[in-house]
């Protein structure tokens, strides 16, 4: 790489078009703007300028640096406006969570989008370790884990926790179900359902239950925002975090079961240790905090 000084002396070198009065807006002496001249020429490897008497001409690589010099000007202003100018409502932000707790938060952040034109979010939803790996990496400002991160480099803020729902028809009874009955509805499964399906069954049905490979399907879904809507038409059961529920449009058509025994899922705000929060990032975190009391 060339020389950040010595580019940066010939660039003025050519705005002025003269060895003294490049000197002076230096505040060098004009060997000293010559020494830098030629100490760069020769990384170039070749002239920069063509002297003619007290004047010169720059030569097709004078050219060429010249322009260099100019655009890491511009590059370095931009640089000190960036990290001088902590506007709230614009620049970017990328937050990964699940996919779940996007469709309850997305709403919240849409709001904020609606008033800040300058403002571009990345709402990403991703599997834990994705996460994990995406904040240590850079990728993500904010995250929000079903754990404390547990990492040197992570550190965690406690939201709180949401309740793992068995989800049912609206006209199903206000009861907890008979393990007997849900089979006879079927299971409405996706990606997390079989997980879920072992923590929460397992916990209630512990005789009667046998594996999650083993339940009666009566359908698969890999779009979160889907999952709710055949149970919502009387079809099926599902398992979902309650932000899953809460976030659903038809919620109105589902019944929460009551179980004899609740299983819950820890929710922190997770951002990598020591990163001065930009006033966009720390905005974001109030609206996921506001997202997570909502559960």
């Amino acid at each position: 790489m060339l020389n950040a000084t010595w580019l940066e002396t010939f660039t003025t070198l050519c705005e002025a078009g003269h060895f003294t009065r490049a000197a002076e807006r230096l505040n060098m002496t004009q060997p000293g703007v010559s020494q830098h001249l030629r100490k760069l020429e020769d990384q170039v490897g070749q002239p920069l300028i063509a002297r003619e008497g007290k004047r010169f001409t720059l030569t097709t690589a004078g050219d060429a640096v010249f322009a260099l010099g100019l655009s890491r000007r511009g590059e370095e202003a931009r640089l000190r406006e960036a990290i001088e100018t902590d506007d709230r409502d614009a620049g970017t932000l990328c937050i990964g969570c699940s996919g779940s707790f996007a469709m309850l938060l997305s709403p919240f952040l849409l709001d904020w989008m609606a008033s800040a034109p300058a403002l571009t979010i990345r709402l990403v939803a991703a599997p834990q370790g994705e996460i994990r790996t995406g904040l240590l990496e850079g990728r993500f400002d904010l995250g929000v884990l079903g754990a404390d991160p547990g990492h040197a480099r992570l550190e965690g803020q406690y939201l709180g926790r949401e309740e793992l729902c068995l989800v049912l028809p609206k006209e199903a009874p206000d009861r907890m179900p008979d393990f007997t009955d849900l089979e006879a509805r079927g299971f409405i499964a996706h990606p997390d359902g079989f997980g879920y399906a072992d923590e929460l069954f397992g916990l209630n049905f512990p005789d009667a239950y046998p594996g999650a490979d083993r339940l009666r399907l009566r359908g698969f879904l890999n779009q979160i925002g889907q999952i709710p809507a055949p149970v919502a038409k009387g079809i099926g059961y599902t398992l979902l975090p309650r932000s899953g529920v809460e976030a659903f449009a038809g919620k109105q058509a589902l019944r929460v079961a009551p179980m004899a025994r609740r299983r819950w899922h820890e929710l922190w705000l997770v951002n990598r240790k020591g990163r001065a929060a930009t006033a966009r990032a720390a905005h974001a975190a109030s609206l996921i905090r506001e997202a997570a009391q909502r559960l």
